[in-house]
């Protein structure tokens, strides 16, 4: 069985003359313990289909299937997020600026009705390289890359066998975007996640993930493995032109 399958995803916003179709008859399947990546253009679709999957996006029909569970319309169960959890591009507008790394984490855990809330908030941040230290500090107070270990913390949280990704190191320096990734990579080693992953960049979905589907205006081009990526075996030629411009990078993944 897999963690995610998808079929025949449409996704719009807006109605009649209005109306913008973000999302046309994808359909991919992950399997546990994967890494699938999901990359293109901005505007190509990439994040709405995590959104679909959440819940965030109101207007979509097709087929969604999470751990084997069919999801409907936007509402999301406790067991839903049990399961699957989402880390956002930005690190910081996704942590509250006024309350500090505890009581993130603290809430999460009562949320998720975790025992013993002062022990799993140090070990949350130990497991993701930060450790008691940082503790009490606020959203302010620590850098791009340390936000973004707390929003991962805070994820793992009511202990998920699926995270999606959505662009989890744009927003930061090339240097921290390294460590990021080695810290997601063993995380998915450790917990046997299943990761499903955004992003516009290919040497990023190289290194992290098994497989990938390249998109643009909406639409899966082709699917992949990581391993034509990087010998540049493509079918379709907007695929073909993404691993060209990135072809300096991807030769040392």
């Amino acid at each position: 069985m897999s963690a995610i399958t998808i079929r025949n995803l449409e996704v719009w916003f807006g109605v009649d003359e209005n109306r913008v179709n973000a999302v046309k008859s994808v359909s991919f399947a992950v399997d546990r313990g994967e890494s699938f990546g999901l990359v293109g253009e901005s505007g190509s679709g990439k994040s709405t289909i995590l959104k679909a999957i959440t819940g965030l996006a109101p207007t979509w029909h097709g087929e969604i299937f999470v751990d084997g569970k069919t999801l409907n319309g936007t509402q999301r169960s406790k067991d839903f997020f049990k399961t699957v959890q989402m880390v956002f591009q930005d690190p910081y507008a996704s942590l509250h600026p006024r309350h500090t790394v505890d009581q993130v984490l603290s809430e999460t855990l009562y949320l998720h009705q975790v025992q013993d809330i002062d022990v799993r908030v140090i070990k949350l941040l130990t497991d993701v390289g930060l450790g008691s230290k940082f503790r009490f500090r606020y959203p302010h107070q620590l850098s791009g890359g340390q936000r973004q270990r707390v929003a991962i913390a805070r994820a793992l949280a009511g202990e998920p066998d699926i995270l999606l990704l959505d662009e989890p190191t744009s927003a930061l320096d090339v240097s921290v975007q390294a460590e990021i990734l080695n810290l997601l990579t063993d995380l998915q080693e450790e917990r046997n996640l299943t990761y499903l992953m955004v992003s516009h960049d290919l040497p990023v979905i190289g290194h992290m993930c098994n497989r990938l589907a390249v998109m643009k205006d909406g639409e899966i081009l082709e699917v992949m493995s990581v391993e034509d990526l990087r010998q540049g075996s493509a079918n379709h030629s907007y695929s073909k032109s993404l691993i060209t411009a990135s072809s300096a990078s991807l030769s040392s993944i």
